[in-house]
This record gives structure tokens, C-alpha cells and sequence, in this order.
């Protein structure tokens, strides 16, 4: 049994894909910092696979702790998560974002030199893309400077695997997600961001909740059909799914070069008030929110082109709009 080690694995994305990899047979160790997480998922995720991962409470900013870790677990392939990921918030506090993203990355990628793991593939961000000319993006699609400091350590974390992979000759690959939404079909694990939600759909689900008066949508005057910003909203289920076969593809040698980019996506784009109207017919009820100001780093349209995806990975988004707000609103209402 091949085992995998999951950073960031209590996260959002981290966590569902936890769940795909168990699911899939594959032995799963996590580490989280928990700074935007809640130890209380690695019950959640046993009470649905009724495997219980391991897991490893640390800071991938301390080199020692990491190395240690790899001392003690012979590691087959990482998934690497772990990472601050708010553009609102990399704009105000940048340091940290650059500290905390670029550090771990590094640190992971010591631990794999030097205790020979040769597999990793590591969570990029169609923001890499800055604002595409032309829609959907592609991989081929010419990478920009991105508007945000979050955008920029992953377009930087890419740069340095491709480093890594050519002078150490490691397999990597890139997964470019755009929105990714929803939760599990159990309801026990999903979105629980600490604070005021950055993200578009727990923003909504807590508008519902009552937890937030009202939706703040940024940007009413953007050239869009409502004047507001247009993304490609991914189930994060979906998302899971493409991880567990890119995995697969590096541990299975079936990889064509040795750095690999895929998008992640359904697809197609909505404006943020289609999505908002979307989880009101979805769940039957109504979401106060307000237009405000564009938000610092926030780009106008960005949707994918998945067809690479489709045709290397055999990897196609299943789950609807519809059903991913379905599935967020039940996760909002059982916490």
C-alpha cells in the first residue's frame, strides 16, 4: 500500500481529497498546523472511511520538525496543500504569505531530496494566470503577473518545482484549480474557514445561517452580464477525485515529462450573483447581500479549458452547481 503524505490535509481541498485517497486504498498520513483547520476532521474523515489517518500537528516552517518527520515515515508520494490562500489577505499582510507558502514548500522539498521521495503534486491556483486575454485558459495560456501576493507565491512555487524536478530529477505535477465549492455528500466534512469567509460560497452559507447580515459582493461595475466577477465554481469532490489519478499517474510511471500542468475546472464561467441565485433556488431561501467596492487583487472572468485533464488524466467534474450548493448548505446547517 502505497503511503501518501497529505499537507494541509485537514483543510478544505485537503480533507475531501484525504477521504478519495483512502477510499482509493491508499495509506494516508497528514500534516496540518491547524492555523486554518480543526483536529476534529481527522475523526470526521475516519467516521467516513472508517480508516482513521495518521496525523502530525506541524508548522512546515520548522525544517527540523520536517526532517524529522521524514525520518520517521518512508513517504511515496506528497499531495502538498498546505498554504495561506486568501487574496484579500495576502494583499494586506504579503510577508506572510511569502514566509509561509515559500518556506513550507521548500522545507517539503528538502525532506524529499534528501530522504528520497520522488512523487509530488502540488496545489496551484489558475491565479497563476493573472487576467487571460482570452477564455477559457488553457495550459498553454501565457502565464502574467498575478495581482496578489497569494497568486504570485503559487506562480513562484511553481518556478521552483520546475528547478527542483530538472536537479533533482523528481516527478511533479501542477494542479490548477479555479473555485473550488460544495462539501462531502455525509455532511461531515466541508468549508470551515476561520473568521469572515474569504471564499465566495461560505461567505453565503453563513449569510443563510444568520451567522453574517449580509453577503458582501465585490465589484458590481465589472464588464460582466450583472456587472459582476466571473469564475468556474468546481465541486471540491471533483477537485479530490483529479488528485487521487495524478497520483496514480506519477506512482505508475505514466507521466510524459517530468513537470506536468493541469486545469481543474468545469469549464464554465459564472458571475457571482448566478451563484448566489443558484444556492437560493437550490436550498429555497434568500440571501441578503450588497455590492461594495472591487476587492484589491480580484481579476475580472477567469474559466477553464479541462480537456488536458480530460484526455491525460481521464478526468472529468461530475457534480453540478446545483448539487454543490446543495451539499454546502447542508454542511453550513450541521455545524
Amino acid at each position: 500500500m502505497n503511503k501518501i503524505l497529505v499537507t494541509g490535509g485537514l483543510g478544505y481541498i485537503g480533507s475531501h481529497t484525504v477521504v478519495a485517497l483512502q477510499n482509493a486504498g491508499y495509506e494516508v498520513v497528514i500534516i496540518d498546523d491547524l492555523s486554518n483547520a480543526n483536529v476534529d476532521f481527522v475523526d470526521r474523515i475516519a467516521s467516513i472511511t472508517n480508516v482513521k489517518p495518521s496525523f502530525y500537528e506541524i508548522d512546515l516552517k520548522n525544517q527540523e520538525k520536517v526532517n524529522q518527520f521524514f525520518r520517521e515515515n518512508k513517504i511515496d508520494g506528497i499531495i502538498h496543500f498546505a498554504a495561506h490562500k486568501a487574496v484579500g489577505e495576502s494583499v494586506e499582510k504579503p510577508l506572510m504569505y511569502y514566509r509561509n507558502n515559500l518556506v513550507g514548500l521548500l522545507n517539503i522539498l528538502d525532506g524529499m531530496k534528501d530522504f528520497n521521495t520522488d512523487n509530488i503534486i502540488f496545489s496551484s491556483s489558475c491565479t497563476v494566470y493573472g487576467q487571460a486575454d482570452k477564455m477559457p485558459i488553457d495550459e498553454n495560456t501565457s502565464l502574467k503577473k498575478p495581482e496578489s501576493p497569494y497568486g504570485k507565491t503559487k506562480q513562484m512555487g511553481e518556478e521552483i518545482l520546475e528547478d527542483f524536478s530538472n536537479a533533482f530529477n523528481k516527478k511533479v505535477i501542477c494542479l490548477r484549480y479555479f473555485n473550488p465549492v460544495g462539501a462531502h455528500s455525509s455532511s461531515k466534512i466541508g468549508e470551515l474557514p476561520n473568521g469572515i469567509p474569504n471564499n465566495l460560497i461560505p461567505y453565503v452559507t453563513q449569510t443563510a445561517a444568520g451567522i453574517r447580515e449580509y453577503l458582501s459582493v465585490f465589484g458590481g461595475d465589472y464588464p460582466t452580464k450583472d456587472g459582476t466577477a466571473i469564475r468556474d465554481y468546481i465541486d471540491v469532490n471533483d477537485l479530490a477525485d483529479a488528485h487521487v489519478l495524478a497520483i496514480a499517474r506519477l506512482l505508475e510511471n505514466k507521466n510524459k515529462t517530468k513537470l506536468e500542468f493541469f486545469n481543474l475546472g468545469t469549464g464554465t464561467g459564472s458571475t457571482v450573483l448566478e451563484v448566489v441565485h443558484a444556492f437560493e433556488n437550490a436550498n429555497n431561501i434568500k440571501v441578503n447581500y450588497q455590492i461594495k467596492e472591487r476587492r484589491l487583487g480580484d481579476i475580472v472572468e477567469a474559466y477553464a479549458n479541462n480537456s488536458l485533464a480530460a484526455q491525460e488524466l481521464n478526468w472529468q467534474p461530475k457534480i453540478s452547481l446545483t448539487e454543490s450548493m446543495l451539499t454546502a448548505w447542508e454542511w453550513q446547517k450541521s455545524i
